[in-house]
């Protein structure tokens, strides 16, 4: 049984058999404008006008499919010759990688991995201990520094005093309790010391770092900073001069 549709987009009618229409769910593609249509929606109604009386039937129609040989082949095909199949529409293989291909791609993977490596050596030194010595090692062939974690959150100046140097006129001592809370060792962390008067006015300020308030320890002891829940003391002496301060305040941070 031969059946009618048309198309949707540009009105040409062709003459359809039923499996054809069930190949693909009823999709189609128009021949004469390549739109594809629901050839099931768009069937005409028996007895109603659809291709003009001295027109050719139309070989137009393309079944929305990707089989390369007709479903019909055989008996259907010689009832159905103005019909051809869609072999047009046949998806194209995907495109074969080439060896040199995939050694890019390795080799721009492996290049990124090792910048985020790079990049977040802290944080993976931190996150798994093992690896400080391999990263260790590598930062001192590239001529980078591994340092340890800043995490002002979790540094506190757990006690503080200053006083006066009862030995020496104009000189102050200032003692500090410094405890890092967190369970990873940590960077000492640089001190801005205000000293203040009556009216907790500012007179003087000064930034301290490490190699400042850790005078006299090696450079190798500073650079392996508080351990995880550990306590550092200092003691710093002031030559305050002429300035009248009777009081403080300070603050760590990470410059």
């Amino acid at each position: 049984m031969s059946l009618t549709t048309r198309c949707t987009n540009c009105g040409t009618a062709f003459r359809v058999q039923p499996a054809q229409l069930s190949a693909r769910g009823g999709k189609v593609r128009c021949g004469k404008c390549t739109h594809v249509f629901d050839g099931v929606a768009a069937l005409i109604a028996e007895g109603a006008p659809s291709v003009q009386a001295d027109s050719e039937p139309s070989p137009q129609l393309a079944l929305f499919t990707a089989s390369r040989k007709s479903p019909l082949a055989g008996a259907g095909e010689a009832a159905n010759e103005d019909v051809p199949l869609a072999n047009f529409l046949d998806e194209a293989p995907p495109p074969e990688r080439s060896a040199g291909w995939t050694f890019g791609a390795a080799l721009a993977f492996v290049v990124l991995a090792a910048q985020a490596v790079h990049y977040f050596r802290t944080e993976i030194a931190v996150l798994i201990p093992e690896t400080r010595p391999y990263l260790g090692a590598a930062c001192a062939a590239l001529k980078c520094d591994l340092k340890l974690p800043r995490r002002p959150k979790l540094m506190a100046i757990e006690s503080s005093d200053l006083q006066a140097d009862g030995r020496r006129d104009n000189m102050i001592v200032l003692n500090a309790v410094l405890r890092n809370q967190a369970q990873f060792a940590q960077e000492y962390p640089a001190l801005e010391l205000t000293l203040t008067d009556e009216r907790d006015a500012a007179v003087a300020r000064r930034v301290l770092m490490p190699a400042d308030y850790l005078a006299g320890l090696p450079a190798e002891q500073i650079a392996r900073g508080i351990g995880a829940g550990a306590d550092a003391a200092l003691r710093v002496y002031f030559d305050t001069g002429a300035l009248r301060a009777v009081g403080y305040r300070m603050y760590l941070f990470f410059p």
